[in-house]
């Protein structure tokens, strides 16, 4: 989730990267997608919402903290980590068989880069979009904020192509860059789609911060079908939930809603304090920050409550594949 405060003083990224592989497939962001494949395959019979292995969005935020030490401590804007992570994300959607676009813009004198991933098939006329901001602050590795967001979305996406999903609507994934710098990246892709593909968005879920070690299970409230369906969901396993008012307008759906498209997401909390009526609801403990560590240092692998990273992550995919039908 991005500093209520410009963030300055970035280093520069070491000259040996290099974004060649960055640009090996993809088309213009944005863009419906061309027929392939799966758009001419029989039409199948729409499948429940899979259980997402919490293991393996897990394995994803061990990767993000393995790049991040490789890389000067951290995965933020203009910076090694950010690009390694990008890399990293890309190569498994690649492999999955999406059609991958990488979008580069400028913020602060740097080069940053939002990722898209298409997945073949769908009305290229309603739009469902999953994302979360792929970069972290540049005082640490970013595993709640926001590895958490950004491996579940992966993993929903990955689950898609490995139970070949093909739902009614065109599904499209997106990792954005500078988010930390001001919603940076998602404003970039939003202000270049043209007025007839934004129409064709019928909404865009956000992720921001899911996995935070003293969780709370916040719910946004912006369009009243998407909050429903992810309040559906929480009640469907008996987890209450409270719409979530911390971080709103400070994240990555903010230019989608802008811009008129439906919106909503969830968030497990990040330097407010949780209440003694929120633990009776909850758990966890009382007068403490819902993530302690939230934009420092310590955001590592050892600052994720798996529960809340589990559920969030289940509520992600019911919530996909339920709007997508």
């Amino acid at each position: 989730m991005k500093l209520s405060v410009p963030v300055t003083g970035r280093a520069a990224v070491a000259a040996a990267v290099t974004v060649a592989t960055l640009f090996t497939t993809g088309s213009i962001a944005g863009a419906a997608p061309a027929p392939d494949r799966a758009a001419a395959a029989p039409a199948a019979t729409i499948a429940a919402a899979p259980d997402l292995p919490v293991a393996n969005v897990k394995a994803h935020l061990t990767q993000f903290q393995s790049i991040a030490a490789a890389n000067g401590g951290n995965r933020a804007h203009g910076r090694a980590g950010y690009l390694a992570s990008l890399n990293y994300v890309k190569g498994k959607l690649d492999a999955a068989g999406f059609t991958t676009t990488v979008q580069s813009f400028t913020s602060g004198g740097r080069t940053g880069y939002n990722l898209i991933a298409d997945w073949p098939g769908g009305d290229a006329n309603q739009v469902v979009m999953a994302g979360s901001h792929l970069d972290s602050v540049s005082t640490g590795a970013g595993i709640n904020d926001n590895g958490s967001g950004s491996a579940a979305v992966l993993e929903a996406a990955l689950t898609v192509a490995r139970t070949n999903y093909q739902p009614t609507k065109h599904l499209r994934f997106a990792w954005w860059g500078a988010e930390e710098l001001g919603l940076v990246g998602s404003r970039y892709y939003v202000n270049n789609l043209s007025a007839a593909n934004r129409a064709r968005i019928s909404g865009y879920l956000n992720f921001d911060m899911i996995g935070s070690p003293n969780p709370g299970y916040f719910v946004y409230d912006d369009n009243p079908v998407i909050e429903q369906t992810f309040k559906d969901y929480f009640a469907g396993i008996g987890v209450a939930t409270e719409i979530e008012t911390e971080g709103d307008g400070r994240s990555d759906h903010a230019p989608f809603k802008s811009a008129g498209v439906p919106v909503g997401g969830l968030f497990t909390g990040a330097s407010r304090t949780k209440t003694a009526a929120q633990v009776a609801k909850w758990g966890g403990t009382s007068g403490q920050a819902f993530d302690r560590c939230y934009h420092s240092s310590c955001d590592t692998t050892a600052n994720i409550n798996d529960t809340a990273l589990d559920r969030n992550g289940d509520a992600l995919a019911y919530a996909v594949w339920e709007l997508s039908e």
